[in-house]
């Protein structure tokens, strides 16, 4: 009675697999800003109208190739560029600085030809900048023509390049202030200001949330390059071609909770404790046990971590002199044929060769031992 029970609960128990969420978007993904681990992703690489979105790639020029403090000076071609824009006015002085906070709070896209002729004299030459970035971040699917986004079939990119451009942004601090700041105040060299807030809604209703940027053309629909930090793990989502201002932030949420409930900042050093030793030749010790180089942190589920297969490469043995530090090995950590990462291992101490009075010593130590039991 009691095993037709356990059947009966076993058939009646639903199974709590892990459900991906179902989004509005056209292309959508999510990464772990670390790792660079996808989490989710749905058409994550294909090319794709991003709108503002494109803004994150103009930031990154202007503050890696200009000082913050420049004065930018407005042209009669930025104070007229259309869309979304920061009303600025021909000749009208600002710091760059301020400046951006018009770029990536306000989206304006007249602070972004103004930062892109700053910066690199025409919009033609600071968009082959960007493209020559996007190589070296990795975003090999991305063209830019324009600093702002706005519809051009040559202008493009990949949810997933946008993920990693934007991961790339957020190391660096100033763009991580800029992105995060829900409303900012600012000024003009003449004493004028004026106040923005930030158009991604979601720093004000996520928790956690902390850029990046939106977008929005009737070509690309809504987009959000959207981040969220939480117990010190950041994670990075993108939606292309949502079809309302309100999916966007929902397809948002529902990828960013998906992520942060099923995913753990894991160190591999934890799933595998080191239970050998190296042996070694003409040491001053016979053998050591190896240690991990350095951390390893990438996010995982529980179901993950349990079909997570260790492979050793290391030395069968050692020839005495070993430097501290050295590296004596790897351990592989495997999922389902792919290998998730590689950790080093080395050799905590020195260990010294033997000398001939290590020899000797040695023989002296066994002649005496000996002798004890005679």
């Amino acid at each position: 009675m009691r095993k037709l029970l356990l059947f009966i609960f076993l058939l009646i128990t639903p199974c709590f697999a892990i459900t991906k969420p179902t989004v509005n978007a056209t292309s959508a993904i999510a990464i772990d800003t670390v790792s660079g681990r996808i989490l989710y992703e749905k058409n994550a690489f294909s090319r794709k109208p991003m709108a503002s979105t494109t803004k994150i790639m103009t930031a990154i020029i202007a503050v890696e190739k200009c000082s913050l403090d420049d004065i930018v000076t407005i042209s009669k071609k930025a104070a007229a560029t259309g869309g979304s824009n920061i009303n600025l006015k021909e000749n009208q002085q600002i710091k760059l600085k301020e400046l951006l906070y018009g770029l990536m709070l306000a989206s304006g896209n007249d602070a972004a030809v103004a930062i892109a002729e700053h910066t690199a004299g025409s919009v033609e030459e600071f968009s082959k900048l960007m493209n020559e970035k996007a190589i070296k971040i990795g975003a090999f699917n991305t063209n830019f023509v324009t600093p702002h986004g706005l519809d051009n079939d040559n202008h493009y990119s990949t949810a997933y390049d946008m993920a990693i451009i934007a991961a790339y942004a957020l190391k660096n601090p100033t763009i991580k202030e800029i992105v995060g700041t829900k409303n900012k105040y600012i000024n003009f060299t003449d004493g004028t200001g004026r106040n923005l807030n930030n158009t991604n809604a979601l720093l004000s209703s996520y928790e956690g949330a902390d850029g990046v940027k939106t977008g929005y053309t009737s070509l690309a629909g809504r987009c959000l390059v959207a981040s969220a930090t939480r117990d010190n793990w950041q994670v990075i989502s993108v939606v292309f071609g949502e079809p309302t201002s309100k999916s966007r932030i929902s397809d948002s949420i529902n990828i960013l909770n998906y992520c942060f409930n099923n995913f753990t900042f894991t160190d591999l050093r934890t799933l595998y404790k080191i239970n050998f030793s190296i042996p070694i030749l003409k040491g001053i010790k016979k053998s050591f046990y190896p240690i991990y180089e350095n951390e390893l942190l990438i996010p995982l589920t529980n179901e993950e971590k349990d079909a997570i297969k260790i492979r050793k490469n290391k030395k069968n043995y050692l020839t005495a002199p070993i430097i501290k530090n050295a590296n004596v090995g790897e351990i592989e950590f495997v999922l389902k044929d792919e290998v998730l990462g590689k950790i080093n291992l080395i050799c905590e101490n020195e260990i010294k060769r033997m000398q001939i009075s290590d020899y000797f010593s040695n023989i002296a130590k066994q002649y005496f031992s000996l002798s004890a039991f005679k």
